[in-house]
């Protein structure tokens, strides 16, 4: 099979008619989801509409001036209407600047007096010049980092892909650099622990962060601008990404957007299951960051790498495969075409078990596959690394060999101390001139192997499908909710009603009013 970008992989017969059953299922799957959408927004969506009007700054003691908006609004009831409107609204009542409108909206009372309809009229109209205004802007700000992109140029896929993880944003620049000269292609930077709990962006630049930093809009241009100066030093683009994911979906998608990342993690699922967000604040909150991602241009990596980290890799292969469907429908709903669904997977069966290799090598393909356009992300083992510093290094170019064999997008690479602590930059490089090894070793075998009729691999990507469209029909019948609820993903079950961020669901009013979300839509 021959792949957009030029690299062959080997052919993988598949039966067409489950793949294109398994999309039908999807469509149906989110359609169901869409409807809830579509009746409902969030504070955080709220925070984000603020956010994109200008609304960046932090107010007394740091808590962020949407926040401080936003939860007045939604202590009078009045969100159902729109932050937006409600900003308008501020305006029109005299203020004049961000701390002017929030210490407006502040003072609100419960049943505001309502304004005369042609000056309404006017006031939604002037919003929507001015959400255009800012949508051009941040369009701007996008050509300008694709510009940049067309005039280095990236490196050859699957780029190679690094995290650093200090919990200081300048720390975290030095390692990013020197990670960048070794010949990394994208730059993760990984988010504090538990900030997706956080029902707040923080503000400013951060120095202190456990198990990594945190993601804040300052952090974020930081980062963007030491990435752009050493691309330019090295005449190589070097791609950032971040986490969109948590209580704050939107609102760092928008900071992210904003300051020219190129990549973020966001999945339909993964707070519900691994964070234990309530499951109608999440589908909600990604839809609304995925339009922004569609916007912007960003690239979205998703995450069912971690289903196979709570549940056993081998038997549980065909839930990464069915939600990778459902993460592709919800996308496309959201306006992302397929060159921005960077679909997640990983080498993660039990290395003790036998024929593992010709296993993942089946699984691998199967993704790439059925998702011939995707910029495929392929996750290093991570469940069963050891403290065998020699063993993890062969188990992580083991995973290289798949990953270049079967034509994936973007390769996270392993590191041999990973399971003993947070890796230096030495282990980067030694992951790095590994990997490049194996391209160089590799290179031509995509298009020379193939694989038995009736074989390990053809057998196992067979079974694997059947058995996510098996899934998929379940999940159609049942609904997506109803399903995480028995533990069909992840071996994790959540309630409907319960997790984390209910309370910020807001039911939209008749009289809704978001002029951002009209103008993705119209998109």
């Amino acid at each position: 099979m021959l792949l957009p970008d030029g690299r062959h992989v080997p052919d993988l017969p598949l039966d067409r008619a489950a793949v294109d059953r398994c999309r039908t299922l999807a469509d149906r799957v989110t359609a169901q989801v869409l409807e809830l959408v579509e009746r409902h927004t969030t504070v955080s969506i709220e925070r984000t509409v603020l956010r994109l009007f200008g609304l960046h700054d932090a107010g007394p003691r740091g808590v962020p001036l949407v926040n401080l908006a936003v939860d007045a609004l939604h202590e009078k009831q009045l969100l159902g209407r729109g932050a937006a409107y409600w900003m308008g609204y501020a305006l029109r009542r005299g203020a004049t600047d961000p701390m002017g409108v929030v210490e407006r909206l502040v003072a609100l009372p419960a049943n505001p007096e309502p304004l005369p309809e042609a000056e309404e009229r006017a006031m939604l109209e002037e919003l929507r010049r001015e959400a255009r205004a800012d949508v051009q802007e941040l369009e701007a700000r996008v050509r300008r980092r694709n510009a940049l992109k067309k005039e280095l140029g990236a490196g050859p896929r699957p780029h190679k892909y690094l995290i650093v993880a200090t919990g200081n944003i300048h720390d975290d620049v030095e390692q990013a650099v020197a990670a960048a000269q070794a010949g990394a292609d994208v730059i993760a930077v990984i988010r504090s622990t538990a900030q997706s709990l956080l029902d707040y962006v923080p503000h400013g630049a951060t120095t202190e962060g456990y198990g990594g930093t945190y993601a804040t809009q300052e952090n974020f241009r930081i980062m963007r601008e030491a990435l752009d100066e050493e691309s330019r030093r090295l005449r190589r683009y070097v791609h950032l990404t971040n986490y969109s994911s948590g209580l704050c979906m939107p609102e760092i998608a928008f900071a992210a957007a904003w300051e020219r990342l190129d990549m973020l993690l966001n999945d339909a699922m993964y707070g519900i299951l691994f964070r234990d967000i309530n499951m109608k604040r999440t589908l909600c909150d990604q839809h609304f960051s995925r339009r922004i991602c569609a916007l912007a241009d960003v690239v979205i990596n998703t995450g069912e790498d971690n289903y196979i980290t709570t549940a056993d890799a081998d038997e549980a292969a065909h839930t990464v495969i069915a939600s990778q469907f459902v993460n592709e429908s919800f996308a496309h709903r959201a306006g992302l075409p397929d060159r921005l669904i960077g679909l997640g997977h990983s080498f993660e069966i039990d290395p003790s078990r036998e024929d593992t290799v010709a296993r993942e090598l089946a699984q691998a393909l199967l993704v790439r596959t059925l998702f011939p356009a995707a910029p495929i992300k392929y996750m290093p083992p991570t469940k069963h690394k050891q403290g065998d510093i020699f063993f993890s290094h062969a188990y992580d170019v083991m995973a290289d060999v798949v990953g270049w064999v079967t034509g994936q997008g973007i390769q996270l690479l392993g590191m041999m101390t990973e399971a003993m602590h947070n890796p230096f930059l030495m282990d980067r490089y030694v992951a790095l001139k590994s990997a490049d090894y194996v391209y160089r070793a590799w290179r031509s075998m995509g298009a020379e192997i193939s694989f038995r009729p009736g074989g390990v691999v053809q057998r196992r990507a067979q079974e694997t499908l059947g058995r996510a469209l098996a899934l998929l029909e379940e999940v159609a019948r049942d609904g997506l909710m109803a399903s995480i609820g028995k533990a069909r993903f992840g071996d994790v079950a959540r309630a409907e009603d319960g997790g984390k961020g209910l309370s910020g669901v807001v039911e939209r009013g008749p009289r809704y009013f978001n002029p951002f979300l009209e103008i993705m839509e119209a998109r």
